[in-house]
């Protein structure tokens, strides 16, 4: 897991937050409530003491792999990138070639993803497969159901 994770400023800091906000807000309520539970007495039989044992491990693994994230960032100032070809931060107008529907993605880094928004992760295998493509190219990109073919519409620069 040595790989660098491509984000930028905005995405390292809403990440730094998010690790902020899990250590002095969530995991102190937690840590309150084991005690509680602790308090109830026989913690063999004591589900909400196991229960939130289970999410305090939860929430400090999550902690842990937002560390390990900001520990590999490599801040990318998409200014600095090419504008003819897919690159990080753009966004891709596609065409699937399977089913000729046209798709919208932004490609963005760790901290910045919304699937449901059509942002998604450069790092991804989608985001991999778009890198570099010119407005023409096709991409193939392999996936559990097969190779998927997108043909590319046109690549916008938000910076």
């Amino acid at each position: 897991m040595a790989d660098t994770v491509p984000m930028t400023r905005e995405g390292y800091n809403k990440i730094k937050a998010e690790i902020k906000r899990l250590e002095t807000e969530v995991l102190p309520v937690i840590t309150d409530k084991i005690a509680e539970a602790r308090a109830e007495g026989d913690l063999k039989e004591n589900a909400e003491y196991h229960a939130q044992r289970e999410n305090q491990g939860m929430t400090m693994a999550k902690v842990n792999e937002l560390k390990d994230k900001i520990a590999r960032a490599s801040i990318v100032d998409p200014a600095s990138l090419p504008k003819d070809e897919v690159v990080f931060g753009c966004t891709v107008t596609v065409e699937d070639l399977a089913y000729g529907d046209e798709e919208q993605f932004t490609l963005v880094g760790a901290g910045e993803e919304d699937y449901d928004a059509g942002k998604i992760l450069i790092t991804s295998p989608f985001g991999q497969g778009l890198i570099g493509k010119k407005v023409g190219e096709t991409a193939e990109i392999e996936a559990p159901a097969g190779k998927l073919k997108f043909k590319i519409l046109k690549i916008e620069l938000d910076f």
